[in-house]
Order: structure tokens, then C-alpha cells, then sequence
């Protein structure tokens, strides 16, 4: 099995949230924990992932900060996994995600579920990336500018 590499202090903002968050796995407990799953066995059942797979995946989450292991609503003894404020950020990586998958994945008649306002139930406007003063950016109007890297510590003598 090929080892994984670890780009946790990788310069590049992308590479490091690929690390945490880029498994399918981890992406698809994160859409069901926004749309409202919290337990365990609810998650295993939507996803049909193997039990340990998935407590790998809740407890890194866990680890992270992506989610929090909380009582159950219910009082009994079981435990919810509830987003935090970082992991709710991840809502838009969602939604970009499915309005690509939607626009590029299925065919005009294909039937698939849609993202609509709570209250309205009216489809989402898709996103868009926008500059400080509103403008709508495409991709050739942006460029990265990369970090400076550390100095090199001086040469041993």
C-alpha cells in the first residue's frame, strides 16, 4: 500500500485542507452533518461505510475541530457529532462541489437533488467569486501570490 503524504504544513492553503478534509469519506459525513445527520449509526447508515472506517474519520474530525462528540439531544447514552464553527465553513466547499457536479456530472433529464432555499424552496443562485469591491472574478483574473519561504537556518560548522 502506498504511504500517504502528510502536506498538513504544506505552504499551499488547498494542499492542507486536501490533508484533513480530502477523502471522499470525510466530505461526505460533513454533507450529512449539514443537512442534519449526528449520530453514528444514522451516518453508517446513509453512507453505507464501514464501522471503523468511520469512527477513524469522526474521531479526526473530532481531532481537528471539525466536529464536536456531544451528549445526545435525547438525554440517552449515546453521542452526537455536532459541527463547530470551522466545520460549518465547509459549507460552501459543499456547495461549490455539487453546483461543479451538478453543472458538469449529469445530463439535462438526469434526476438528482437540489439545494433550495429553506424558505422559499427556491434553487440556489450558483456561486461566484467575487473581488473586495463585488466584482465577479473569473479564473484569469486572479493568480496566487505563493508564500515567502523560511529562511534556511545557516549551515552547521
Amino acid at each position: 500500500m502506498v504511504k500517504r503524504a502528510d502536506l498538513s504544513h504544506a505552504p499551499c492553503p488547498v494542499a492542507r485542507s486536501l490533508d484533513l478534509i480530502g477523502d471522499w469519506w470525510s466530505l461526505l459525513i460533513i454533507r450529512d452533518a449539514l443537512e442534519g445527520v449526528c449520530r453514528f449509526t444514522a451516518f453508517q447508515q446513509s453512507l453505507g461505510i464501514a464501522r471503523g472506517m468511520l469512527a477513524d474519520r469522526l474521531r479526526m474530525l473530532v481531532d481537528h475541530g471539525i466536529f464536536q462528540s456531544v451528549p445526545a439531544s435525547d438525554g440517552s447514552a449515546y453521542r452526537e457529532y455536532r459541527l463547530t464553527s470551522k466545520g460549518e465553513d465547509l459549507h460552501l466547499v459543499v456547495v461549490a462541489l455539487r453546483q461543479w457536479g451538478e453543472a458538469h456530472l449529469y445530463g439535462p433529464e438526469e434526476p438528482r437533488s437540489a439545494l433550495v432555499d429553506r424558505q422559499r424552496l427556491e434553487p440556489v443562485a450558483p456561486l461566484t467569486l467575487q473581488a473586495a469591491d463585488g466584482r465577479a472574478l473569473q479564473w484569469p483574473e486572479t493568480r496566487v501570490l505563493k508564500a515567502e519561504p523560511f529562511p534556511s537556518p545557516p549551515p552547521a560548522r
